[in-house]
């Protein structure tokens, strides 16, 4: 994973920018790992029909697929996963560093992505490229970002959980107008680390804890596109949960790659939450711990389904459903979560 922070000077003067994040077509999006080059390179990326795209809003799955589709194109062939990062094995698509592997890349090519149908490369609705879209139950999902935000540096704090909470429904946190004196990193490469400073005065707007990437209704509409047709398959992460190996039977026939049994049993053993957790390839233990620091909360947490039941109170799950059932009115949409 490769990153670059602008100062807001270099982002430019959009009101809703400060130092840890940059807007793209009013999606908030972290500096750490975005930039304009990066996102003018997704723009005109070039897409090859053989590519194969993992949609997902974050949280929902992401680094558990990265695993799992070049573990299903490779036969269950274990070397990659565990000398290759996962963010090289499949990077995301508008971050830094895709621009820097993708000679490196083999087809067909995977890449991950968080970025709304309508942003997409402007080659990928002409193309015959694939795409696997994971959703995950929202209230899992608050509860996984909220973490995410305690542990990774690069994010602002995400204050207390009921606040977290509405800023995650209404996809923006509270305005507020400022003038500081900041010290900004300039740039963040993982790996490997070359960091440099530079001191600057800065005032600007900005909205504290804006939702990653927006609104998860938005992000789950916005793909339920039927000019995809059998270009796409939908997935939850909690039908993964429930039947891993069926999941890969799915994938793998998608994909147009069958596994033999014995491929099967080893793709879904490795890909179990623990066995993730203890690579070093798939668990951020290779980000210096001031960048992620998983004293305060753990890449891979706990990797389950309904974790949300031992965070909202009965008042905030209440307000919780009522709000995505009334954004989610008028689709289609039937869901795992839907009956819990």
């Amino acid at each position: 994973m490769s990153s670059v922070l602008h100062t807001p000077e270099q982002g430019g003067d959009h009101p809703m920018e400060h130092s840890n994040y940059l807007v793209y077509h009013g999606l908030l999006l972290p500096r750490a790992v975005h930039s304009q080059d990066s996102l003018q390179y997704a723009e005109n990326f070039q897409v090859q029909d053989e590519d194969i795209f993992v949609v997902t809003y974050p949280k929902s799955g992401t680094t558990w697929m990265q695993e799992i589709i070049p573990l299903i194109l490779s036969g269950g062939d274990l070397t990659p996963v565990h000398t290759i990062p996962n963010w090289d094995r499949v990077p995301w698509l508008e971050e830094t560093r895709t621009s820097l592997v993708i000679d490196k890349m083999r087809c067909p090519r995977v890449f991950v992505t968080h970025l709304p149908y309508h942003l997409m490369p402007r080659s990928f609705f002409s193309s015959k490229a694939k795409v696997i879209y994971v959703t995950r139950n929202p209230k899992d999902v608050a509860v996984s970002s909220f973490y995410f935000h305690k542990m990774a540096s690069f994010l602002d704090d995400p204050g207390l959980f009921d606040k977290f909470l509405n800023k995650f429904l209404s996809g923006q946190g509270k305005r507020k107008k400022s003038g500081l004196k900041v010290t900004m990193i300039m740039v963040v490469t993982f790996i490997p680390i070359i960091i440099s400073q530079q001191m600057s005065f800065v005032c600007f707007f900005f909205f504290l804890c804006l939702v990653l990437f927006g609104k998860w209704t938005d992000h789950v509409k916005c793909w339920r596109n039927l000019d995809l047709g059998d270009r796409i398959l939908y997935i939850t992460y909690e039908e993964m949960l429930q039947d891993l190996k069926g999941a890969l039977v799915r994938f793998s026939r998608f994909l147009n790659r069958e596994l033999t049994l014995e491929a099967l049993e080893k793709v879904a053993e490795h890909c179990s939450f623990n066995n993730m957790k203890n690579n070093t390839m798939s668990n951020y233990s290779l980000v210096p711990e001031d960048i992620m620091d998983s004293s305060k909360s753990p890449f891979l947490r706990r990797g389950v389904s309904g974790d949300w039941k031992n965070h909202f109170s009965p008042e905030q799950e209440a307000k919780f459903s009522a709000v995505i059932k009334e954004e989610v009115k008028g689709t289609s949409f039937k869901f795992p979560w839907d009956e819990e």
